[in-house]
């Protein structure tokens, strides 16, 4: 028993180093002992306020939650993913963070975003802002729904030298714009070194 144990741990940790982990984001409050020695890699400096979290998925290449404004029910919360195959276009990314708020008149999520690029550091972004009721599945494919009314989306495709990186802001919208000018500058900070 103890051999077959030992073996399904060995394998698993096989699997597990197989796999690996997307590429590492670099806060400007990482210890330089972390940071990675390959070529290539996103850099940014975290808002004070923002605290970070242990990402629940290996597609987030970080995390943070965003704390809410007063008479906000909660917090928000603001991941940055990395697709090793890429994650699809600007376009597919936006029209589908776009789906995932509905309009109480039945219009249009992706006809009432605002959506605007610019460059950071070289690299091209685009960003998306729309409010609404938020509808996102719970966990992907699991088709439960999430059902949070005065939600506000930020969010943003970087493309780097890597493939492109996606960052999705999502909270009460007080707590959203609390936090604009934050997100902004965390935007504005992003550099591929």
């Amino acid at each position: 028993m103890k051999s077959s144990l030992r073996a399904l741990l060995v394998f698993s940790i096989f699997l597990t180093a197989c796999e690996g982990p997307p590429p590492k984001i670099i806060s400007s409050e990482t210890p330089q002992s972390s940071v990675p020695q390959s070529s290539g890699g996103l850099k940014y400096r975290a808002p004070e306020g923002w605290a970070a979290e242990q990402p629940t998925s290996s597609m987030r290449a970080a995390q943070f939650r965003l704390p809410r404004a007063e008479g906000d029910g909660e917090d928000a919360s603001l991941v940055v993913f990395y697709f090793q195959g890429g994650g699809g276009s600007v376009q597919d990314n936006l029209d589908r963070w776009a789906s995932q708020m509905q309009q109480s008149d039945g219009s249009s999520s992706k006809d009432k975003s605002k959506t605007s690029t610019l460059k950071v550091n070289g690299m091209n972004v685009t960003l998306m802002d729309v409010s609404g009721t938020y509808t996102a599945e719970m966990t992907p494919g699991a088709g439960d729904r999430q059902n949070k009314s005065g939600y506000r989306m930020r969010a943003a495709v970087i493309e780097t030298p890597r493939g492109p990186y996606f960052v999705k802001l999502t909270g009460p919208e007080k707590t959203i714009t609390r936090w604009d000018q934050s997100f902004d500058a965390f935007i504005n900070s992003f550099e591929f070194k």
